[in-house]
């Protein structure tokens, strides 16, 4: 069995990669305090605690009623399912 220190290392590093991964996919307009290479910097110097840190301050959030949505573009409808053609017949 895994003793609950390799346990606790190993959930550690998992989400210290998962915070690496995530500042590095980002696009820099989405980071609030600092450029994208400070959060690099942070994660990678300060490790768990770095990780952390990101995960609860440095980005922004996503979903939730925070701000306005943008208007999704119509998707395409066939004919057979578009209920403005149907009528027209």
């Amino acid at each position: 069995m895994i003793k609950l220190d390799a346990l606790l290392v190993i959930l550690g590093l998992g989400i210290q990669i998962y915070a690496l991964f995530d500042v590095a996919r980002k696009p820099q307009e989405s980071f609030l305090q600092w450029p994208k290479w400070g959060w690099l910097i942070i994660v990678i110097l300060f490790g768990l605690i770095g990780s952390l840190i990101w995960l609860a301050w440095g980005r922004k959030q996503t979903g939730g009623s925070s701000g306005p949505r943008r208007p999704r573009p119509p998707k395409d409808i066939p004919p057979d399912d578009n209920p403005d053609f149907l009528k027209n017949l």
